[in-house]
């Protein structure tokens, strides 16, 4: 199969991420996780009190920030770094998670986000996940995915995911977490959450991880077989 880019958007909480780990290793393909870089400058402005409402700190701030991806051979995974640490899992925690969809909604930041990505797809072979990565980043990826899930099966996977991490999270937090972010990712001025032109729809409320993989590998051979005919 030639190399292409496949590119997975949608709300908090669908499987973006595991759906996109998969099918890079699967296909042999590096996986970016667009997310995690937002997660990582609202991480590195929380850590440096930067108020992300003042341009000019902003842009002062993102000429001191360094993001790149190293794969771990132990997990068989690609982890963030910020400034040389890894930040993995430092830029899970809730705190950061309330706060990404406003610094990501920045227009300085967006920018300095998408030219990184845009970067990372020059020879192809990626897969990418994110908010904006088939509308705005990649809007001429060969494989265009819109993943969506029930609110209420959201909720519940994103608690499972920070309740192993933090006993103390409650269900009510999770959940207005996910409303607001839903709110500012779909309402941004830059670059909002939308359906990308050509996307293939994905709705994984009813499906099992492996039911739902298999549905995505079978597009994506689809689409291949079609390029290369």
């Amino acid at each position: 199969m030639q190399q292409i880019i496949i590119t997975l958007d949608g709300y908090s909480s669908c499987g973006k991420s595991t759906l996109a780990k998969r099918l890079a290793s699967y296909f042999g393909y590096k996986f970016i996780d667009s997310g995690a870089m937002y997660r990582a400058i609202t991480l590195y402005f929380l850590r440096n009190v930067v108020d992300w409402n003042n341009s000019e700190e902003v842009v002062e701030a993102l000429k001191n920030i360094d993001i790149e991806f190293q794969y771990n051979p132990e997990f068989k995974q690609s982890e963030i770094f910020l400034n040389g640490e890894n930040v993995e899992y430092v830029i899970r925690d809730l705190v950061v998670a309330e706060k990404v969809s406003e610094v990501a909604a920045v227009k300085e930041v967006r920018e300095f986000a998408v030219a990184l990505q845009q970067s990372y797809g020059l020879e192809k072979g990626i897969v990418m996940d994110g908010r904006d990565i088939g509308s705005t980043v990649f809007p001429d990826a060969e494989v265009k995915f819109f993943l969506e899930a029930d609110l209420a099966v959201r909720v519940q996977r994103r608690f499972k995911e920070l309740y192993e991490k933090n006993p103390h999270v409650t269900l009510e937090e999770v959940s207005s977490n996910l409303a607001h972010r839903d709110y500012i990712d779909s309402n941004r001025e830059i670059s909002p959450l939308r359906k990308p032109e050509g996307a293939i729809i994905l709705d994984n409320t009813n499906y099992t991880k492996d039911e739902f993989f298999k549905i995505a590998v079978d597009k994506v051979k689809e689409v291949a077989a079609k390029l290369e005919a």
